[in-house]
């Protein structure tokens, strides 16, 4: 569906030169006494490269429509990372430049929403928190507990954060996936 530079949003998934890009970020310029600019920021969907487009306000973009799926993460190899569909069972596999930090946020055998294109596995959608378990954080040092100092703490996913003095090795806590912030414990 073609629509006009001027409907363009952060989020959206567009078709530009037979491949899928998703916009990142979109400014609409209006230099002085020239015609207004629509400025976007691109990632392509399959191999997350980044790419600039300058459009003018009667230039049209075709708008791709999305599916999303609830899926199981299973195993990391060689060829990337492997998800089932919950639905019909189908195994598919995303490579890590298509992920990206994604990964840090989801555990083994965990469920996720992929977000699907005529039927071929684009990417994942994170929930706006998770909860991971702590595996290593530094001990607190007493007299500390009173401020809000904070320290380095390990997740068993590998994401390294900054937890409170009080949280210890063990304690499961949400952590916010857009930010990558400690939120609090589980």
């Amino acid at each position: 569906m073609a629509i006009r530079a001027t409907e363009a949003r952060k989020g959206m998934v567009i078709r530009l030169d037979g491949e899928l890009y998703q916009i990142t970020k979109y400014d609409h310029l209006t230099p002085g006494n020239l015609r207004a600019i629509h400025h976007l920021n691109l990632k392509n969907m399959k191999n997350g490269r980044q790419k600039e487009l300058r459009l003018k306000t009667s230039d049209s973009l075709d708008q791709v429509f999305l599916d999303s799926r609830e899926s199981q993460y299973l195993f990391k190899d060689s060829l990337g990372y492997t998800f089932m569909d919950n639905e019909n069972f189908e195994q598919f596999v995303l490579s890590a430049d298509v992920i990206g930090d994604a990964m840090q946020y989801i555990t083994d055998n965990s469920n996720v929403t992929v977000v699907f294109c005529d039927s071929e596995a684009l990417t994942v959608q994170l929930p706006p928190m998770v909860e991971l378990l702590i595996i290593e954080a530094e001990n607190a040092v007493r007299g500390d507990t009173v401020s809000s100092v904070q320290k380095q703490a390990k997740c068993s996913t590998g994401l390294l954060i900054k937890v409170p003095a009080h949280i210890k090795a063990g304690e499961l806590v949400k952590i916010n996936t857009e930010t990558g912030e400690f939120q609090g414990r589980a």
